[in-house]
């Protein structure tokens, strides 16, 4: 079969390899002014420790112009509290009360310029220990944007932590780690979601396509959230605005700082607002409470005024046989059934010995004096750092069993408790 000759103006490809092979950081095309003689090649820069965009977004969106100037309206400071304008009664237009001079057309220009966000959604997974130490992220939240409003959307064990928290406007039961959702459920809080018009939806769940598909349907302008540190990930960058990726596949084994990406990220310095810092963890009890636990321990033989009484607290009440069983039958047992009544009977104790690591962090979130008992030192030192600023004593076991922790290192870690504060000594 003949060949057929190439026109004279077209030339073969070279038989060389290395004309279509190009060095990673080699050259990069410039447009620049044809009157400029500098040379039209140039070399890549590269960024140390930058991150690499999301390019499922807008492939040609470079970033935020650095020559471009804003104004101080809508772009500089925090936004404001309360961004609408007191009601003119006097208005002839009934209903509406615009006050003078208010234009709807450019009312929500911070939103975008800015990117103030009003309404802001999280969704967080695990239970109560996962959900209590979200307390922090909330409050940077709170003081990041204010007037914004906070909603949750979490399991019905954490629900009941949020009880304890005022910062949140409404807590719903929606649990983001069922893999198979009821599609009268799914449906539902993605209906529930959309209807509350979000700024921003923040999720601890790690994110694949499946999820992140979820967040996406909420049409929130800002969407962000943990994904898989695997191939799991894959495709949920297509609908996230923002992901961390997860250091391992159990946020929780991060411990107190579990969520250190997303603070950062929150946290970050936009223009002339500084960072913002993460507070310590803080929960407030309300009086109810504080008069139901008080209660129930007085109805366990504990009254104030009458010495130190150890006070076991159980979460069920199977478990009283088994610690009746130990202990004997005259001990003073309370059950309690949610956290805020467990942090309601740490703040009336003299101090805390704990296993429960949710426990040890009410203690030193009501400033209580605590002995935290873990398997080894890694492990407390990463769930509970900074013990001795937080008066929290470490007990850790040499074999990495609890069972083989030295009682006597217990007693002579007694002493950090002041008798005199209060009537009891919780035992969780």
């Amino acid at each position: 079969m003949a060949s057929i000759p190439l026109p004279k103006y077209l030339t073969p490809f070279p038989s060389n390899s290395s004309f279509l092979t190009t060095p990673k950081s080699l050259i990069t095309l410039s447009f620049s002014n044809p009157l400029d003689h500098s040379p039209i090649l140039k070399r890549a820069t590269h960024v140390p420790h930058a991150k690499k965009k999301n390019m499922w977004l807008d492939p040609f969106d470079d970033g935020e112009d650095p020559d471009m100037e804003y104004g101080s309206q809508y772009a500089d400071g925090k936004q404001e509290e309360d961004s609408r304008l007191p009601d003119d009664p006097n208005n002839p237009y009934g209903f509406l009360k615009f006050p003078p001079g208010f234009a709807v057309e450019v009312a929500s220009l911070g939103l975008k310029i800015r990117g103030d966000v009003r309404r802001c959604c999280c969704v967080v997974s695990g239970g109560v220990y996962e959900n209590l130490l979200f307390f922090p992220v909330i409050q940077q939240i709170k003081d990041r944007y204010p007037g914004v409003q906070i909603d949750v959307i979490t399991t019905d064990r954490g629900k009941q932590t949020y009880e304890m928290n005022k910062n949140v406007r409404w807590a719903n039961v929606y649990d983001p780690d069922d893999n198979f959702p009821e599609p009268a459920e799914y449906t539902d809080m993605v209906g529930v979601l959309k209807n509350r018009y979000y700024d921003m939806v923040l999720s601890t769940k790690l994110a694949g396509i499946g999820h992140a598909a979820f967040l996406f349907m909420s049409t929130a302008r800002d969407r962000v959230s943990y994904i898989y540190p695997n191939v799991n990930s894959a495709g949920a960058g297509l609908f996230l605005s923002e992901t961390f990726t997860a250091e391992s596949l159990n946020l929780s084994e991060g411990g107190y700082y579990m969520y250190h990406q997303m603070t950062d990220w929150l946290g970050r310095p936009v223009r002339d607002v500084p960072r913002e810092p993460v507070l310590p963890l803080k929960v407030s009890l309300s009086r109810k409470v504080k008069e139901v636990v008080e209660a129930k321990y007085q109805s366990a033989g504990v009254e104030k005024g009458k010495g130190v009484t150890p006070l076991f607290v159980i979460p069920h009440e199977k478990v009283r046989e088994d610690v009746e069983e130990v202990v004997g039958d005259d001990t003073s047992i309370v059950f309690i059934t949610t956290p805020a009544q467990l942090a309601a009977v740490i703040n009336d104790s003299a101090g805390v010995i704990a296993t429960n690591t949710a426990a040890i962090q009410l203690a030193n979130a009501r400033e209580i004096p605590s002995i935290a008992l873990f398997c080894s030192q890694e492990k407390g030192k990463t769930f509970v750092p900074n013990a001795e600023e937080k008066k929290c004593t470490i007990i850790p076991s040499r074999t990495g069993k609890l069972e083989d922790i030295d009682i006597e290192v217990v007693k002579a870690a007694l002493q950090v408790f002041n008798a005199a504060a209060a009537p009891i000594t919780a035992l969780v």
